[in-house]
């Protein structure tokens, strides 16, 4: 069971969002090679990096951050937002990605997200943001009428490395993660589940220890790692052996 420090990069700096507003950014560090490094010696063995410019204008934005983050880190980094084409995913993975998150292009263009996978086996994830049960798409700014479950079965067989579930209406908000939603996606397909939105507290770390969340692959955490309501070490101990 792993435990995913996150880092949002706007213009270049860590910053978290609360239900996914642009303009609720809250800068948590100027440096985000730094706070890499700062997750690595906590213990931490992933990172779950998000462009979020990236994800809004369609494009990778703060690749100099993300390039700064994988020369200072030596865990494998997860990077989601603004990646759209075969040729931006296989420039990232050069650059020593272990995996690349597409979210928007997965509903536009699953055919791309399935070539991908073949192409770059083990290396690709697949977003599924949610707001109502409903997956959101360009940087959560518009809602399609697809769900969750509908988009997620789409890509069974395909070779996707992992789903990563975020609930937007709690992102952010330290309201602790939609387990009935989660659970409920990772018992409908069989690729591997990542929780994502609202992971608030060490009971939320318990929670993922418990029989029903062991399909999950893990879950990511924000916030409350910067405000300091998980501690890192009991953290990573609680979740030291869940399988």
């Amino acid at each position: 069971m792993i435990l995913f420090p996150a880092i949002d990069l706007k213009d270049g700096k860590c910053v978290r969002l609360k239900l996914g507003e642009m303009d609720s950014a809250t800068v948590y560090n100027e440096s985000p090679s730094r706070q890499a490094l700062a997750f690595e010696r906590q213990g931490f063995s992933w990172l779950h990096v998000v462009d979020l410019n990236g994800a809004f204008e369609g494009q990778s934005v703060n690749g100099a951050a993300v390039e700064a983050i994988l020369e200072t880190t030596s865990n494998p980094v997860q990077l989601g937002g603004g990646i759209r084409t075969l040729v931006h995913i296989e420039s990232w993975l050069e650059k020593g990605l272990a995996r690349v998150i597409l979210g928007t292009v997965a509903v536009r263009d699953p055919d791309l997200v399935k070539e991908a996978c073949r192409r770059f086996p083990g290396q690709i994830a697949v977003g599924i943001d949610a707001r109502g049960g409903k997956v959101a798409v360009e940087g959560w700014a518009e809602a399609s009428q697809l769900g969750v479950v509908e988009l997620a079965q789409r890509f069974e067989g395909a070779g996707v490395a992992a789903i990563i579930y975020t609930d937007i209406d709690r992102d952010g908000v330290l309201a602790g993660i939609n387990w009935a939603s989660t659970i409920a996606l990772a018992e409908a397909v069989s690729i591997p589940v990542i929780a994502s939105g609202g992971l608030a507290s060490m009971e939320d770390i318990h929670r993922m220890t418990m029989p029903d969340a062991a399909r999950l692959e893990g879950a990511i955490s924000g916030r409350a790692l910067y405000d300091g309501r998980i501690d890192p070490v009991a953290a990573l101990a609680v979740l030291k052996g869940v399988s």
